[in-house]
């Protein structure tokens, strides 16, 4: 996997990436949605929807953002939802909206390297990582981590870009991602290569079966993955 990196500077891929979200915080969500025309939280309940007879009592919310995914888990009757982040300023945002939901007693964020979690292992009946696993400094090293913080049978389900196959589908996806969503994001988020660096991420990343290989290889098994809306996203699920 080619690394892409937001900025063009010496900092790690992990430093840039916590630079990145920090900037971007105050309009992360308007631009998610926006962006997504509000697609984005349908994909979410679908994700979710694979763990909904499977009595997950302890879910963590990897690369949690501003909160949207955990706190669809929470709407979806999981009691307890941990969320962790690398960024602080996505994680301050994600406190604000709990508590204006009245939420703050039912969950809770930590700020953390998905590389390096501080639980224990067999802590987590399920683990989700929304649009985020393209972001890590080492992907092995991450699910490896996700892998052990799990029980055993414990599930863990990505939700991620991926790049539509179909004609005219691809085309249009290409150019509005391209060109539509780098210009939009740069105006509004103020930041020159945050919507940039997104499609650059997503051409990088080994979808579909390369992906499935991957998280084979740390030790996943009955692992599958599921195409989105023509191919924009896919879920992928295994467990331990």
């Amino acid at each position: 996997m080619k690394e892409v990196k937001p900025y063009n500077s010496e900092k790690s891929k992990k430093e840039q990436i916590n630079q990145m979200f920090d900037s971007i915080a105050p309009k992360y969500d308007f631009l998610n949605h926006f962006l997504s025309l509000g697609i984005d939280n349908i994909w979410r309940k679908k994700a979710l929807k694979i763990i909904k007879d499977k009595n997950v009592n302890n879910l963590l919310d990897l690369a949690c953002g501003t909160g949207d995914f955990s706190f669809e888990a929470l709407r979806q009757g999981i009691p307890n939802v941990t969320g962790a982040d690398l960024s602080q300023q996505m994680l301050s945002f994600a406190e604000k909206k709990a508590k204006q939901r009245g939420l703050d007693k039912k969950i809770s964020f930590i700020h953390s390297d998905a590389e390096n979690l501080p639980f224990e292992e067999n802590f987590f009946d399920a683990v989700t990582v929304a649009f985020g696993v393209r972001n890590f400094e080492n992907l092995k090293k991450g699910l490896s981590e996700i892998h052990r913080v799990l029980n055993d049978d414990g599930i863990c389900i990505v939700l991620e870009f991926s790049k539509p196959r179909g004609f005219p589908f691809k085309q249009l996806f290409s150019f509005y991602f391209k060109f539509i969503l780098p210009t939009v994001g740069r105006i509004i988020s103020k930041d020159n290569r945050a919507y940039s660096y997104l499609p650059e991420s997503v051409k990088a990343f080994p979808e579909g079966k390369n992906f499935v290989e991957i998280f084979k290889s740390v030790g996943f098994k009955d692992v599958n993955y599921k195409a989105l809306t023509f191919g924009v996203a896919s879920i992928y699920y295994g467990h331990k």
